[in-house]
């Protein structure tokens, strides 16, 4: 049996922490590793794309539901963003930006810029790419610098004052390039170095002329300079890439606009070394801006377009020239990785309107992130949701979160001409209704209209974040009751779903009265319907044998009746003829509102008669057809007040009646309900029936 040793554990965490950062070659070594090893000098991009990992292709066509939806047309799934539901499209034009500008293609000098609305996963995009950038290491310059003391002196090993006579040796610390800097830069500080040095690294190394793309940072011209031209004194280190250390992955927001500068992407003088360094000196620099610390990785930029213009300047020089300014006098900066930005539409409405900006707007390829218009992907968020909180084990009554699910995607759905909207989320969600709905029309009907439009369909309506916060207020429904346990049911939902949109200011008004629309013109009857399903299923399921009777009963009377013949009853030998079998038959299908009995029963025999072939003779479950049992069903549901005696929670006049009522609570559990679900479903359906006993 194995024990969890914490010490262990903990080790092993420092040891990766340290071994992160522990490998340091010689220049030599890094450029025979970039021969043997190409990933080593693999761009941000590139980088990516490997971590996200090779897609799994899915063939829609072999799928009818995924053929509905995707027009038969194949897929691919991604590991690196595995779930991420319902963004099939958006994912794919995402990898797809990145496998451009890993070909050094226009798009790697252009910024990547989710357009969403609120709660579409821009940010949740942005966090997965930061931690994908993690996976794979960087090689970035470093050199064995002096130590210095408070003073400003230089001591020896033994952590003395160093003199030029001392026989000890200097102090030295690993010092790292500040922007994470390619050791390939230093081959690239001129046309005239790429000219030289480009050849001569595709001869020997494999190393693509390409590739000298960036020039040495000012940090490396100093040094290279003390090192009096020297290249091969400096040092190339694996780093890890990590968003908590801020080692090749920023993260810059706008701030306020009336003192924010470019100091936020570029950094800027560290004021306490001006005191032993020119102001400018690259050593009395702090190169703490975004750009600085993205290099070589990814600098994600929250609300781009909400900083003033300004501000951005440096993004221009940064994406088209892969170098930018500092704010002192020194050269400029290399820049080589990934900038992505994301906002909503009124931002980027606001900005793209204004023809002063049209140099940024070169310069940024836009990826669309709506809302999924899936219900069984939205219902997979939730479940998500649901799966990583402390109410993964809470009891989940059935249509709680289908019910949210569709009220968030009607919610964002453009009317349909000719067609309900509830028919339209159906296909969407790769339903076939063509035998149920005449009205419904294909998916690629539906999308067309939508093509017209400014924006496409998901860029508003219920977000993401308003359900979880309905959900929440669901499962915590009856916080206040002694003993509570989290638990959520369509009936508590219904209830919170009127108060959010009551007391909820932050949603459009012409989406609260769309949703108040759905949930009385569409919601709340259908859940009605599929409640009653569950119910009268587990009072049948308590009284099959009574159904059986009268669906075996009704087959013979059918098959006499269809040859026009006379019956005997077996039991108690009365003999019928063909009106009183007729009349019989009737009270049966009556109920159920039956338009056409003579091929109603013709098909009824025809199905019992192939079945019994396959059955021994034996006639099939009264519920193995559907058309046969809902027409029993109407016969023994007739009335409301039939069923109620036995699924209500009052007290029974016969011990018969009490079991009978337990057993109708076990089955319903069996369906998902727990004995407290199962009671508040009861109660609710029976005042809708008497509410509505159309």
């Amino acid at each position: 049996m194995s024990t969890f040793a914490l010490a262990d554990e903990l080790q092993a965490d420092k040891d990766k922490y340290v071994n992160s950062e522990s490998e340091v070659l010689s220049l030599d070594e890094y450029l025979n590793r970039c021969k043997e090893q190409p990933d080593t000098y693999a761009t941000a991009q590139q980088r990516l794309l490997k971590a996200i990992g090779e897609p799994q292709i899915i063939a829609t066509r072999n799928d009818p539901v995924l053929g509905r939806v995707f027009d038969n047309r194949d897929i691919a799934v991604y590991p690196g963003f595995k779930d991420f539901y319902g963004m099939e499209d958006t994912i794919e034009e995402i990898v797809s930006f990145l496998r451009h500008a890993s070909q050094g293609l226009e798009e790697s000098k252009q910024i990547l810029y989710l357009l969403g609305p609120v709660g579409s996963a821009k940010s949740s995009i942005a966090e997965r790419l930061k931690a994908l950038m993690e996976d794979l290491p960087i090689y970035t310059l470093a050199v064995e610098a002096p130590v210095f003391d408070e003073e400003g002196d230089l001591i020896d090993v033994e952590g003395n004052k160093w003199t030029p006579e001392s026989d000890k040796k200097q102090q030295t610390k690993l010092e790292f390039s500040p922007v994470n800097e390619s050791p390939l830069g230093l081959f690239a500080g001129s046309a005239a170095d790429k000219d030289k040095w480009g050849p001569l690294l595709q001869e020997h190394y494999g190393i693509k002329p390409i590739r000298l793309s960036t020039i040495p940072s000012p940090w490396a011209t100093e040094w290279l300079k003390e090192f009096g031209g020297d290249k091969s004194q400096f040092k190339v280190v694996k780093r890890v890439p990590s968003t908590l250390r801020q080692i090749a992955i920023s993260k810059t927001e706008p701030g306020d606009e009336n003192n924010q500068d470019i100091s936020a992407l570029v950094g800027k003088v560290n004021m306490r070394k001006l005191a032993t360094h020119n102001q400018d000196s690259p050593k009395a620099y702090s190169f703490s801006g975004g750009l600085c610390l993205s290099n070589q990785g990814l600098m994600e930029f929250v609300e781009m377009f909400k900083a003033p213009i300004k501000v951005l300047h440096p993004l221009l020089t940064a994406t088209q020239e892969k170098n930018y300014k500092g704010t002192e006098g020194f050269g400029a900066i290399p820049f080589d990785g990934l900038i992505l930005a994301h906002s909503n539409e009124s931002e980027w409405d606001k900005f793209s309107k204004n023809p002063d900006n049209v140099a940024f707007l070169a310069r940024t390829h836009v990826v669309r992130v709506p809302y999924t218009l899936r219900v069984s992907e939205e219902m997979k968020i939730y479940q998500k949701w649901k799966r990583d909180s402390e109410l993964a084990d809470a009891p989940t009554a059935p249509n709680t979160l289908e019910m949210m699910a569709q009220l968030a995607v009607m919610s964002r759905l453009m009317e349909p001409d000719n067609s309900s909207l509830w028919a339209k989320m159906k296909v969407y969600d790769g339903e076939n209704l063509t035998a149920t709905d005449p009205k419904a029309k294909r998916i690629g009907e539906y999308r067309k209209v939508v093509k017209d439009k400014e924006y496409p369909e998901g860029m508003s309506g219920v977000h993401t974040r308003w359900a979880f916060k309905a959900l929440s207020a669901t499962f915590n429904y009856n916080a206040k009751q002694p003993g509570f346990k989290p638990e959520g049911n369509p009936v508590h939902l219904l209830a919170v779903l009127d108060e959010h949109l009551s007391k909820d200011k932050s949603m459009a008004a012409d989406v609260v009265a769309k949703c108040r629309k759905f949930i009385e013109g569409d919601l709340k009857p259908r859940f009605a319907q599929a409640l009653g399903k569950d119910i009268k299923a587990s009072y049948q399921d308590s009284y099959g044998e009574y159904g059986q009777n009268v669906f075996d009963r009704y087959v013979i009377l059918a098959d006499v009746w269809l040859q026009e013949q006379d019956y005997r009853d077996p039991d108690s030998g009365e003999v019928l003829d063909r009106a009183a079998i007729e009349k019989e038959l009737s009270a049966i299908e009556k109920p159920a509102g039956v338009a056409n009995p003579k091929d109603f029963r013709n098909e009824v025999v025809n199905f019992v008669l192939r079945a019994r072939a396959k059955n021994n003779g034996n006639n099939p479950s009264w519920t193995s057809y559907e058309k046969m049992r809902e027409v029993i069903e109407k016969k023994v549901f007739d009335k409301m007040d039939d069923l109620l005696p036995m699924i209500s929670f009052t007290k029974k006049a016969t011990v018969k009646e009490q079991e009978a009522h337990d057993d109708f609570v076990k089955r319903m559990g069996s369906r998902g309900y727990t004995p407290g679900q199962t009671k508040q479903m009861v109660a609710w359906y029976e005042i809708w029936m008497k509410n509505n006993p159309a």
